[in-house]
């Protein structure tokens, strides 16, 4: 029996205009109904997808920042967060990669420079409902989460693997889509973030479906029996889940919901 449906936002939950289903109320509601635990497990702020639910009277519990910050049930927990010197260091070296912007990920915001460019002010504004622009990120003080670096144009041609090749053995370097990528310490990811509410509601992996769409998603598919790629998913998400979803764009997650809740009840 499914007893927790974790699924992504952008690209899996959302469609391609950064909307929920049209039916997502109605769906969520067959959850409640069903004594079933919906999590969204994201990149993006807390308090974006909690603005984003705003509409439901709701008891979602909220991956957020790529499993460095979890809510559940009125309770919150950081998980491991960057070091002050390590935050400058990476800050200091970000700079130095043409095309690429950083956005600094605290607990009580997000965090860019006054000297970025609009585009990316824009970009930002989309996954960061709150966020402050500062002088110099070196100098916020506020627990880091991570730090998220978009470039626009040559992110996995280019600046992935020079970040990759200075960080990845002392961080967690993955991409969250072909604009985006996150930094975080070791052992930080959305599995681990999944695996830890597992724990907290008392739900095994044979409970439990999930929902992604990209190489952020790769740690929390392996957390679910029920692991559901998306049709549009990246090439390496696809080769992992078990199962397949409808595209975003095509409601796939709530497609998927409807139909193995209906066998619940029958």
């Amino acid at each position: 029996m499914i007893k927790m449906i974790v699924s992504d936002m952008d690209g899996t939950l959302l469609n391609s205009q950064k909307q929920l289903p049209d039916d997502f109320r109605e769906v969520y509601q067959m959850m409640k109904g069903a004594d079933v635990q919906f999590v969204v497990a994201s990149g993006r702020q807390y308090y974006t997808l909690l603005d984003e639910f705003m509409h439901l009277d709701h008891t979602i519990a909220f991956v957020a920042e790529n499993g460095g910050f979890i809510n559940w049930q009125g309770q919150s927990k950081v998980i491991n967060p960057l070091k002050a010197p390590e935050a400058a260091e990476l800050i200091t070296a970000i700079r130095q990669i043409k095309g690429a912007d950083i956005v600094l990920c605290g607990k009580q915001g997000a965090y860019v420079e006054a000297a970025d460019s609009a585009d990316f002010m824009s970009e930002t504004a989309k996954y960061y409902i709150k966020h402050t622009v500062v002088d110099d990120l070196t100098a916020v003080d506020d627990e880091i989460l991570k730090i998220a670096v978009n470039d626009f144009s040559t992110l996995e041609s280019s600046t992935y693997p020079l970040i990759r090749e200075a960080f990845d053995g002392r961080f967690q370097v993955c991409t969250s889509s072909p604009v985006w990528l996150d930094i975080m310490p070791k052992g930080v990811n959305k599995g681990e973030a999944v695996a830890f509410l597992q724990n907290q509601f008392g739900v095994l992996p044979g409970e439990t479906m999930v929902f992604g769409d990209y190489l952020n998603d790769y740690e929390m598919l392996q957390k679910g029996d029920f692991s559901y790629a998306m049709a549009n998913a990246h090439p390496e998400i696809l080769k992992i889940a078990n199962y397949k979803a409808d595209s975003n764009d095509n409601a796939g997650v709530s497609k998927i919901i409807r139909e193995k809740l209906r066998v619940l009840r029958e």
